[in-house]
C-alpha cells in the first residue's frame, strides 16, 4: 500500500485549545485518524480523548513517541516547549508538524532543520496559510497582471488576548510577535519574496517585558514597502492589502483567508473571489505533509525548511531591536 492509499494515523502532543482545532479537523477528514493523545497529565489527556472519541491516551509525551502505530506528530504546546519533543521526535524517527511558532528563536530552529535533514525525517511548521488555496489564488491574481507591479503591502492582525499566560509570560515565549505577527510576516513573503533592504520598527512592551504590540515597515531591494502590524490587546479588522499601480487587491482574513476582493486603479470593483468550501482551514497542511513524506522528503513544498528559518531569523532581529528577550535566547 503507498503512503497515500493509507490511512494516517496521527498523534497529538498536548491537550490545549489548538490541539481541539486539530481533532475536530482529523475526526472529518478522509485518508486521516487521529490515533492518540499525549499530556503531561494523563487525567487530561484521557478526558481529551474520551471528548474527541481517541483511542489512545499517554500522560507523558515520551510515551507517544514510543507508539509505533503514529505515523505523524502533531506538536501543539506552547512555543517554548516546541524544541525539546520534536527533538526527541525526529530522533525516533517520528515525523512532525510543529505549530506556529515553529521555536522560540532561529538558533534552535536551526538545530531541529539541521538534525531533520541528517536524519532524513520529516519536519514542517504548521503556518496555515501557506497551505491554503487562498494563497495560490491571490498569487495567480497577481501574477495575471491585474492590479499591475505589487508597490506595497499591509497587513494587520491583532487579538485581545493579553490576559493570557503564554502571551504574558517570556518563559512561555509570550508576545504578539511569535502569536500573531508571525502570520503578517508570512503574508508578506507569500505575496512578495525578493532580498529585504531595510526593516524599521518599534513595539509597546508590557511589564514582563514581551511585546504586546508592535509596528514592522519593509523595503525591499526592489522598491517594494510592507507595513505590517499585530497586537496582542485589540481587535483589528485582520485585511491584508496588496496595492499595485493598476489596482489592488484585498485579503479579509490573513489568518485564515475566505474572500478576495479584486479592485481597479479608481477603486471599482472587479471581481471577488471566495476560497473552496473547508473544513477548518487546518486539513490542507495535512495533505500537503502527507503528500511530501509519500514523495521521500523532509520538508512540504509550501513551507519549505529556508522559509521557516528566514521568517524566524526574522523575528529574532525584531525582538532584538525592541529588547524582548526569552529565557533561552
Amino acid at each position: 500500500m503507498s503512503t497515500l492509499e493509507k490511512t494516517f494515523h496521527v498523534g497529538i502532543v498536548g491537550a490545549g485549545h489548538i490541539a481541539e482545532k486539530i481533532a475536530r479537523t482529523i475526526s472529518k477528514m478522509q485518508g486521516f485518524d487521529c490515533l492518540a493523545i499525549a499530556s503531561r497529565s494523563l487525567e487530561k489527556a484521557q478526558a481529551f480523548a474520551e471528548k474527541f472519541s481517541i483511542e489512545r491516551a499517554y500522560g507523558s509525551y515520551e510515551e507517544l513517541l514510543e507508539d509505533a502505530d503514529v505515523d505523524l506528530l502533531y506538536i501543539a504546546t506552547p512555543h517554548s516547549h516546541h524544541f525539546d519533543i520534536t527533538k526527541k521526535a525526529i530522533l525516533a524517527g517520528k515525523p512532525c508538524i510543529v505549530e506556529k511558532a515553529f521555536m522560540p528563536n532561529a538558533r534552535m530552529t536551526e538545530e531541529i532543520l539541521k538534525l531533520s535533514a541528517e536524519k532524513g525525517v520529516f519536519v514542517a511548521e504548521a503556518i496555515w496559510p501557506r497551505y491554503q488555496p487562498a494563497r495560490r489564488i491571490i498569487n495567480e491574481i497577481i501574477g495575471s497582471g491585474q492590479i499591475g507591479e505589487v508597490k506595497i503591502i499591509n497587513g494587520s492582525l491583532a487579538y485581545s488576548i493579553s490576559h493570557v499566560d503564554r502571551i504574558i509570560k517570556p518563559e512561555l515565549c509570550g508576545g504578539a510577535l511569535l502569536d500573531v505577527g508571525v502570520y503578517a510576516l508570512n503574508f508578506m513573503f507569500m505575496v512578495h519574496d525578493t532580498p529585504i533592504k531595510s526593516i524599521t520598527t518599534s513595539c509597546i512592551k508590557s511589564d514582563s517585558g514581551v511585546d504586546f504590540q508592535n509596528a514592522m515597515s519593509f523595503i525591499f531591494e526592489d522598491g517594494v514597502m510592507a507595513n505590517l502590524q499585530s497586537s496582542a490587546c485589540c481587535e483589528t479588522d485582520k485585511l491584508g492589502v496588496v496595492s499595485g499601480t493598476k489596482g489592488f487587491l484585498t485579503v479579509d482574513n490573513i489568518n485564515n483567508p475566505q474572500l478576495i476582493r479584486v479592485f481597479a486603479h479608481r477603486g471599482d470593483l472587479i471581481k471577488e473571489v471566495r476560497v473552496p468550501e473547508q473544513i477548518s482551514g487546518y486539513e490542507y497542511e495535512f495533505m500537503a505533509c502527507r503528500d511530501a513524506m509519500a514523495a521521500g522528503q523532509i520538508e512540504p513544498a509550501d513551507m519549505p525548511h529556508a522559509e521557516t528559518l528566514k521568517v524566524m531569523k526574522i523575528m529574532d532581529h525584531l525582538r532584538h531591536e525592541w529588547g524582548v528577550v526569552y529565557p533561552m535566547d
